[in-house]
């Protein structure tokens, strides 16, 4: 068994036409994130901490914010490729935890709607829990942890 740890964060935009996506679910909030893909932190972070531990790279080599083909990517469809590699590669995904820092928008209405989207795509559990900075900060954007349990898919 391997444990996986992936962080992501993104900084607001002022930008009226770019949507605010978090969890695959699109968030009516006057808000957005700064981003090449969709700047989806929570699939992000999902993301990374499956990567990391299977040694299989990170978000940033596997889809590089260079390359014009991932410029405003669904993030929730790069999750779902990161989960095929790490199949391919012999590991079954147990489950993801995930911690998403934000004092804007806030997660709980949302919060079954993105578990579901982030599970159907890796084809497990993904739990979250949303935490606001109580203004010790002035973070003006969002962050996300995300940990994973990983098993050898063969014993």
């Amino acid at each position: 068994m391997r444990i996986g740890h992936g962080f992501d964060s993104h900084g607001f935009t002022d930008d009226p036409n770019r949507p605010l996506i978090l969890g695959g679910v699109e968030f009516e909030s006057g808000l957005s994130l700064a981003g090449h893909s969709d700047a989806d932190v929570v699939a992000h972070a999902c993301a990374d901490a499956l990567l990391g531990p299977t040694k299989l790279g990170d978000i940033g080599t596997v889809f590089p914010d260079t390359d014009p083909q991932y410029e405003n990517a669904n993030s929730i469809d790069l999750l779902r490729y990161v989960a095929t590699l790490i199949a391919k590669d012999g590991w079954e995904i147990i489950n993801i935890d995930c911690s998403v820092i934000a004092e804007h928008p806030t997660i709980q209405p949302n919060k079954k709607l993105m578990e579901s989207n982030l599970s159907e795509a890796i084809g497990a559990p993904v739990t979250l829990k949303g935490k606001s900075t109580e203004g010790f900060t002035d973070f003006n954007g969002i962050l996300c942890y995300a940990m994973c349990l990983l098993s050898r898919a063969d014993g």
